[in-house]
Formats: structure tokens, C-alpha cells, sequence
């Protein structure tokens, strides 16, 4: 059986399970048991590969001591032990501040976690299924994250959970972009279920990973918080897909609840790639760790604050934004000052609406900048819609060769070569001083279509209406006829 099948078939035995209400509950299942098969697994590699390594996992706890026998236990037992030690345990694991201390992983995720089944009997048959994977296999572990990445992509269609989910394509092409390397510290203030990150290892792996030295520095340079508990616990598995032995790094917490101010020099980094949830509003209270110039509830500002404070000097970022970051007003205006003083703000990559359809049908632009020198220059880049195609859809997403004419003009790293087009302009730093800090710079490459006369248009509409009310009487007329015949 392919892992995409297996996958598929224990999702529809827990559609049998009255306790699992739709689509965000089955993942968060999911997500829970595959978690600690995946650590077992990798813990049975460690206990070979070190000569002093002791599991995070209490012993009856691990998954090979009460999972791993298909005849183990199972119905009431089973959710007993599950329900009654498994989870008290391990929300309770002890753990130190330790570098490295895979015990604080497992409480995190286990924090806020939840079982929701109720038959034992098809929690049995779920947990037969796991067993089928194995994590130690490379292929069949590179397989299964291919097929975690589309139940992560599934998270679209599962209400609100989809705010958690940034197109791949979209991160990859940020991550190409800023091109980090072994060495240097990346930055995901509100990392999700980890897209950003499992782009910037892949990306590392492969273009500079050649020595142990080089993994360890890779590995040691990552950083992350994620707020809320699901896509939290998603992130933590997906480093652990994706061979990170300590994820302890993403942190579960809220980056905006620390004070600004307290932020120091020990806390800067290299990179920070993110997509900062927008249109959402802080809780009360959170506003009041920002300065009072920057004191907002609007999520996306709150972020662009810190993440300008966050980067060491010739620090690189890359992150999403609304439309209404580029035009508002007020304390965006004023973040947007201070953007440009401090950063150089060198490219915006502006998006179509669908990018991130069906969770939202906004406006989305990716903004590139440098910490350390103001702005003299942006450079804007219109991505449009694939020609036969109307809009991005589930169906029919962004992929990243769409973005392959954008890193052509870009210019490699240096962005040399840039010039004026179709759908590349630039605009001078003092040009959008003098615009009031409104950087909503439409394409003047394209030209306005003319949609006539308003008053012309208005008296059309009421010509056709009104041949519409003539034409619907004599279809009455030509029915009374008929019906009284």
C-alpha cells in the first residue's frame, strides 16, 4: 500500500469515529500519533547511532511498548491508558533548559493537545495503520512528507485553520531569494505549520549542507514561535519529518505578548522569512509592549515593528503583507517611515488577489529589504495570472516556475541588470516621501482601460433595463394567451 493510501485510509476510519468533528480535529489526531511514532522512530536510530541517549518518551509510553503489536490493546483499555496516562504524562513531562532537551519538545506539543477519538477499537485500527510507516526509511520518510505537506495544504479547506498555510511556491521563491546559508540565524515570528522553514533547510541542504559541521551549523541557526496550538504542533512535526533532531526551537508562545524594548542585541538575527497573520486584531493590552508611535491591535504592523528591530545590521528579510500595509495610514504611515530610514527597502514583489485563495481573496505583496542603509530606490515587480487562467485556485495554485521571469529580472544577489518594463518599474525614495509614505504604486506600464463615460454608462444600463421590463410583458402576454386557450 502507497503511503498516500494509507494516509487516506486512516483518515476514513477516523470519519467513522463520533468524538472527530471534521477536518481540523482529523489533523490534529493525526498530527499527535504521527509525532510520536516519528520520535520513536528517530529515537531507535539514535540509540544506535550514540552511546549515551536516553528517549524524552517514558518507557510505557513510547510508541513501540504499547502501539507496535497489532494485538496490543485496544477498546476501553486503550482509551484509558491514552486518556488517562499518555496525555497527563507528557503535558507534565519535567524538563531543564538544557540545550537539547527533547523532553521539552514532547510537552509542548503535547501542551494544548487533545484526543478526540472515542472508540478505542478505531483508535486501535488508526494506530495498526502508523505502523505501517517507517520513519527511518529515507525514501519512504522523503514520501510521507510530500504527503504531509498536502495535509497541511488540506488545512485550506478546514475553516479558519487555513490562515496557517502560505503557498509553497510563494515561500520557496522568498527563500531562493534571500538565499541563506549554514551559519546565519533565521527568524520566523509567527512560523505556522513551518513552511518557511522546511523551504530553508531544503534550500541549504542542497545548495551548501556538504560536511556534518555544516548541518549542525544549519540546524543550530533556526529560530520560531507559533501562537496557537495546532499549527504549532504541525511545525514541530514537520522539523522532525524533515531530520531536525531537536526542534525545541519553535517555541510555542505569542512573539508580540515580549515588550519591544526588551529585544536586545543577543536576541538580532541574520534572516527572518514570515508570513505575519493580517487582518486580525491583538488582544488587549498587547499594543502597550510597543512604543507608543508603533501602538497598534492590527497584527501585520505589530510585526513589521519588530521584525525591523529584530535584524542584526545588513540583516535581509522577506515577508507578506496586505495591500492595506502599502497604502494605510496613521502608524502605518509611520512604520512605513521608518522602514524606509532604516532599511533599505530594494524590491516589492506585487501578488494577484487568488494567490492565497480560498482562506483569503486579497491583495498580497512580498517585501524584500536590508537593515543597516535607507531606501534610495524600489523596485516593483507585477506577477500576474498564468495567460489561460483567470485566477489561482486550489485547484489550479501558484507554482513557482510562474515566478521564474521575476528571478530573471531580478539579478542575482546582487540585483545588477534590473530594468524598466512590462511589468518592472522603480520608484525614488523621495517620490514616495512625497506621497505621503504610500507605497500602493500601481504598474505605469499598463495602461488604465477606458470604461466610457459614467453618464453614458448609467443611461445604457437604463436602456437595456428598461428593454428588459418590455420584453418580460410580452412573455407575460404570449403565456395568459396560451394558458387561456
Amino acid at each position: 500500500m502507497s503511503v498516500r493510501t494509507l494516509v487516506k485510509s486512516i483518515q476514513d476510519i477516523m470519519r467513522q469515529d463520533t468524538g472527530v468533528d471534521g477536518d481540523a480535529q482529523r489533523i490534529s489526531q493525526l498530527c499527535w500519533m504521527f509525532f510520536l511514532k516519528i520520535i520513536d522512530d528517530q529515537d531507535q536510530e539514535l540509540e544506535l547511532l550514540k552511546d549515551v541517549y536516553r528517549s524524552p518518551i517514558p518507557s510505557r509510553l513510547q510508541w513501540r511498548n504499547w502501539a507496535a503489536d497489532p494485538e496490543g490493546i485496544t477498546g476501553e483499555e486503550l482509551l484509558t491508558f491514552i486518556n488517562g496516562d499518555l496525555f497527563p504524562t507528557l503535558k507534565e513531562l519535567p524538563v531543564s533548559d538544557k540545550e537539547g532537551d527533547r523532553r521539552r519538545v514532547a510537552r509542548d506539543v503535547f501542551e494544548d493537545a487533545y484526543n478526540y477519538m472515542k472508540s478505542g477499537q478505531l483508535m486501535r485500527q488508526v494506530v495498526n495503520k502508523i505502523n505501517g510507516i517507517d520513519f527511518n526509511n529515507l525514501s519512504e520518510r522523503q514520501h510521507f512528507g510530500e504527503i504531509y505537506e498536502q495535509i497541511l495544504n488540506d488545512l485550506q479547506s478546514a475553516g479558519n485553520a487555513g490562515e496557517y498555510y502560505t503557498p509553497r511556491a510563494v515561500t520557496s521563491f522568498m527563500v531562493q531569494q534571500i538565499d541563506p546559508k549554514p551559519g546565519e540565524t533565521l527568524f520566523d515570528p509567527a512560523c505556522g505549520t513551518g513552511g518557511f522553514l522546511t523551504c530553508a533547510i531544503r534550500h541549504m541542504r542542497e545548495h551548501y549542507v556538504k560536511k556534518p559541521l555544516d548541518e549542525w551549523m544549519l540546524e543550530n541557526g533556526l529560530r520560531a514561535v507559533e501562537k496557537k496550538q495546532l499549527p504549532h504542533m504541525l511545525c514541530v512535526t514537520n522539523m522532525l519529518l524533515h531530520g531536525i533532531e531537536d526542534p525545541s526551537f519553535v517555541r510555542h508562545d505569542n512573539t508580540l505578548a515580549r515588550p519591544y524594548i526588551s529585544w536586545g542585541q543577543s536576541d538580532r538575527v541574520d534572516i527572518v522569512l514570515t508570513n505575519p497573520p493580517f487582518g486580525g486584531k491583538e488582544e488587549d493590552g498587547i499594543e502597550s509592549n510597543f512604543p507608543q508611535h508603533f501602538r497598534t491591535r492590527e497584527t501585520a504592523d505589530l510585526f513589521l515593528a519588530l521584525i525591523i528591530r529584530l535584524l542584526k545590521p545588513g540583516g535581509r528579510a522577506a515577508v507578506v503583507l496586505p495591500d492595506g500595509s502599502l497604502f494605510g495610514e496613521g502608524v502605518k504611515t509611520r512604520l512605513k517611515e521608518h522602514l524606509i530610514e532604516e532599511c533599505n527597502l530594494h524590491t516589492i514583489v506585487r501578488l494577484p488577489n487568488s494567490v492565497f485563495r480560498p482562506y483569503a481573496s486579497i491583495g498580497t505583496n512580498l517585501l524584500f529589504f536590508e537593515k543597516g542603509e535607507p531606501t534610495k530606490d524600489i523596485w516593483f515587480w507585477e506577477h500576474r495570472v498564468p495567460e489561460g487562467q483567470k485566477a489561482y485556485s486550489m485547484t489550479r495554485p501558484i507554482r513557482l516556475e510562474h515566478l521564474a521571469d521575476c528571478t530573471a529580472w531580478w539579478g542575482g544577489a546582487e540585483r545588477k541588470g534590473r530594468e524598466e518594463g512590462e511589468r518592472a518599474w522603480k520608484v525614488s525614495a523621495e517620490e514616495v516621501k512625497a506621497r505621503g509614505y504610500n507605497l500602493d504604486i500601481k504598474n505605469p506600464h499598463t495602461e488604465d482601460v477606458d470604461h466610457g463615460d459614467p453618464e453614458h454608462l448609467l443611461a445604457d444600463l437604463d436602456k437595456a433595463e428598461a428593454e428588459v421590463v418590455v420584453i418580460r410583458d410580452q412573455l407575460k402576454a404570449i403565456l395568459s394567451e396560451a394558458l387561456a386557450r
